[in-house]
């Protein structure tokens, strides 16, 4: 605990962690975590004069979020602490020691969405440049990543293709996203000319006896693995001297991005790649934001 609790405060939490323990089992660590936060509740609401859990009301809880926020906790650990509070508060509904639940209207902070790394384009040039195409594998490795920036898949996806899943006299690929929804999306130019060659001249070195319909094999003659697409795509981004992290999703944000610097709608990006709700889809907004930023921070003439 923070600092000594009045008997009034202390029992009903060291009651509510003998049942968390007995009750449903949690471990010690998580245990120990809502003893801290709930012991620095108790200590803020001495300070305003609460001694008991009766009177405690949801302007308390937004005042001490408000301290707490001024102190400079990350809004990840806010929400935490604000979840140990609720559930605390619903214990002591259960156990008749309230009549209401005082966390009911409280309102915690929103995590902001780290931004998607994303490369530049002439970084995913170099990138998609960097297999030899001399080889069967390198001819697959770079029809793998020109289908990946031109229609944005998830390396699931780019992984689980088969033969007929791609069209490219009408330019499409279908593929099965999340919960197995299918969807049709676009192969630009480039791609589809990468993936001729590989179909013409990589995948056919490929082949062994057992084959089936994949359309990306390893030198086994099976379908490419994500774990060997990791670890190629890093090779690649190395040979083409990319500083940046970049994973597999990284092209699928760059292709999101980029459509979007161009003026894509947004909802038409949504469904390339196959978001269920635009709210995901928007996080790209923040990206190009960012962007503009950078932009107006480095050309602008009244900039230092």
């Amino acid at each position: 605990m923070p600092a000594p609790l009045p008997a009034s405060l202390k029992a009903d939490i060291e009651d509510f962690l003998a049942f968390l323990r007995l009750e449903r089992g949690l471990s010690g660590n998580t245990e120990e975590s809502y003893e801290n936060d709930l012991g620095q509740f108790a200590a803020f609401l001495i300070e305003q004069g609460v001694t008991g859990w009766e009177v405690v009301d949801g302007s308390a809880v937004s005042q001490w979020l408000m301290e707490l926020t001024d102190g400079g906790y990350a809004e990840r650990s806010l929400a935490r602490k604000l979840s140990a509070l609720r559930v605390f508060a619903r214990y002591l509904v259960k156990e008749g020691r309230r009549k209401d639940d005082f966390t009911e209207l409280a309102t915690g902070p929103k995590a902001r969405r780290k931004l998607p790394n994303v490369l530049d384009i002439d970084e995913v040039s170099r990138l998609l440049e960097a297999p030899s195409e001399d080889t069967p594998q390198g001819l697959r490795d770079r029809a793998m990543l020109e289908l990946m920036y031109s229609s944005g898949l998830r390396v699931s996806e780019l992984c689980g293709l088969l033969l007929q899943s791609v069209d490219l006299d009408n330019g499409f690929v279908r593929v099965f996203g999340k919960g197995s929804k299918e969807r049709v999306v676009p192969i630009g130019s480039a791609a589809i000319a990468a993936l001729q060659r590989y179909l013409e001249l990589g995948r056919p070195r490929l082949v062994k006896s057992r084959t089936g319909s994949d359309l990306f094999l390893s030198q086994w003659g099976k379908a490419l693995s994500r774990k060997t697409f990791w670890v190629n795509l890093r090779q690649h981004a190395a040979y083409a001297k990319i500083t940046k992290p970049v994973k597999p999703h990284t092209l699928r944000h760059s292709f999101a991005t980029h459509l979007l610097q161009g003026g894509a709608d947004l909802r038409a990006i949504q469904e390339m790649l196959g978001h269920a709700d635009i709210a995901t889809t928007q996080i790209y907004t923040a990206v190009k934001g960012q962007t503009l930023l950078e932009e107006h921070a480095r050309f602008h003439p009244r900039n230092e």
